[in-house]
């Protein structure tokens, strides 16, 4: 029975994993196109893409149950966290 969850849980944390990977990637390139002054409208570009793209991947989630939906945000927070250490690591080192 735990294996059957697992099997069906393990891939849509992975998603989560994944997900968050590329939004906090996009972030990055985000701030960097709002820092610099001829950033245009492809800063605003980016930042709508990426919030659509996350809402459309947890939408996708939701729609096959609450299990994959609560594992992809699991994996989406377990990487949220790693990049925000990794961030106060950076800023630490800095200073």
């Amino acid at each position: 029975m735990i294996d059957l969850i697992l099997v069906r849980v393990l891939p849509y944390s992975v998603l989560g994993a994944l997900l968050a990977v590329a939004y906090f990637s996009a972030l990055g390139w985000n701030v960097r196109l709002y820092v610099d002054d001829g950033a245009g409208w492809s800063a605003v570009l980016i930042h709508s893409l990426r919030l659509l793209v996350i809402g459309a991947v947890f939408t996708l989630c939701a729609r096959r149950g609450a299990f994959p939906l609560l594992s992809s945000v699991v994996g989406f927070q377990m990487m949220r966290a790693a990049a925000v250490n990794q961030q106060r690591r950076a800023l630490e080192r800095k200073s």
